[in-house]
């Protein structure tokens, strides 16, 4: 269930971090991140996308709701979600790529299938 997780701060600013980042996946394709907040980002995109499939007006609103720029919304709904239309889920990929040097967190590689 998306959400479920802390993350060690408080809920607008846990809001406004995954807001970031899945516009920031969105609009790049690839992020790396720990890999507890890679698996937040992952279920929050996902969503996004499945929104962006159904390319009604109102999932258009529900993802603007969601994601910080509007050039990005509108590069999900003309060419991201069109290539997953026959895809039942599954559009992000987290890829574990050992821990941090600093403070030795697993740290893994989030990007659109």
């Amino acid at each position: 269930m998306p959400g479920t997780r802390k993350l060690g701060r408080t809920t607008s600013q846990r809001r406004a971090m995954l807001r970031a980042m899945v516009t920031f996946l969105l609009e790049k394709g690839k992020i790396e991140t720990t890999v507890t907040r890679a698996m937040e980002v992952r279920s929050m995109a996902e969503k996004m996308i499945t929104f962006g499939k159904q390319n009604t007006l109102h999932s258009r609103r529900q993802a603007m709701a969601f994601i910080t720029k509007e050039d990005v919304t509108k590069k999900m709904f003309d060419e991201i979600a069109p290539k997953y239309k026959d895809r039942n889920g599954g559009y992000v990929r987290v890829i574990k790529i050992g821990p941090r040097r600093g403070d030795a967190a697993e740290m893994a590689i989030i990007e659109l299938v």
